[in-house]
């Protein structure tokens, strides 16, 4: 019940430039927690990959390589998110993977956005928000900022245009962006939320193969449905839609009623009582 989709339908990493394997790489256990920030970045140097995960950061770091570059702050600037900037740019040339995982950052500079990055781990933080910038991120492929304490997504992550996986699991969302269903997503993880509607507009992700959804207060889609998996949940988000359309449709009151009471029985939900709209008769008008 977990997975609304089947794990065995996921793209092969090689089709998604394997940013998946990129993140195991710089979060998995072969990397100690407690190696020294020096040695992270020779590694991060030679391989785009940077991991400060584990730190209990509170804030970016101010020195790269051995320099202090607390000088390079403008005036009325945020010093901790331009000296980290400067601290990535000085260090890789090619910042492709960024983790920082399971600090206590309760904020990410808006600076990161103008990085080329394809994988941002953010996950277990103290994050209430994201920049409003992270549209910039034209090249992002993987994003987890899962268990924070987000409420809402900016509404510029609809232009993440290479976002393949997003996973927004344990925040405090209520309500998911419609701008999500633009984007090519094949792995989506909403579980554990607050969720109570799900936007009709995503039954047009073409691409999705797992969706989690569980641990959320659904009501459209209601529980039975999210229970049969990601086809049925599609299948009640385009019967939503032609319901919300209906109402600008040439027919009479009684013919949309007998219309949308026949597509349940086809499909096999006759337990399951679904929601009239009245319709206006325009030729009453």
């Amino acid at each position: 019940m977990a997975t609304l989709g089947p794990e065995s339908a996921r793209l092969p990493l090689a089709q998604l430039a394997a940013p998946s394997s990129i993140q195991n790489h710089i979060c998995g256990a072969n990397l100690p927690p407690n190696r020294g920030l020096e040695r992270a970045l020779e590694e991060a140097a030679a391989s785009g990959v940077l991991n400060l995960s584990c730190r209990k950061m509170k804030e970016f770091p101010r020195t790269a390589a051995n320099h202090d570059l607390s000088d390079t702050v403008e005036a009325g600037e945020d010093s901790a998110a331009l000296c980290f900037k400067s601290f990535l740019t000085v260090t890789l040339s090619n910042p492709l993977c960024l983790c920082c995982s399971r600090n206590q950052l309760s904020s990410l500079p808006a600076c990161l956005c103008g990085l080329p990055l394809r994988v941002l781990n953010a996950s277990n933080n103290k994050l209430v928000s994201l920049p409003e910038t992270i549209g910039q991120l034209q090249s992002l492929m993987e994003l987890d900022i899962s268990c924070n304490e987000i409420t809402a997504l900016p509404r510029h992550i609809g232009r993440l245009k290479a976002l393949r996986e997003l996973n927004v699991r344990r925040n405090l969302l209520c309500v998911l962006p419609e701008d999500l269903a633009d984007l090519p997503l094949v792995k989506f993880d909403v579980s554990c939320n607050k969720v109570s509607t799900i936007p009709v507009c995503y039954r047009n992700m073409k691409q999705l193969q797992s969706l989690q959804l569980e641990n959320n207060p659904l009501q459209s889609p209601p529980a039975q449905i999210c229970i049969k998996g990601k086809v049925h949940i599609f299948k009640y988000l385009s019967i939503e839609a032609c319901r919300m359309n209906s109402l600008l449709l040439p027919f009479n009151n009684s013919t949309i009623q007998r219309i949308l009471r026949f597509i349940p029985k086809v499909i096999g939900w006759n337990h399951l009582k679904l929601h009239t709209y009245p319709v206006r008769n325009k030729a009453a008008n």
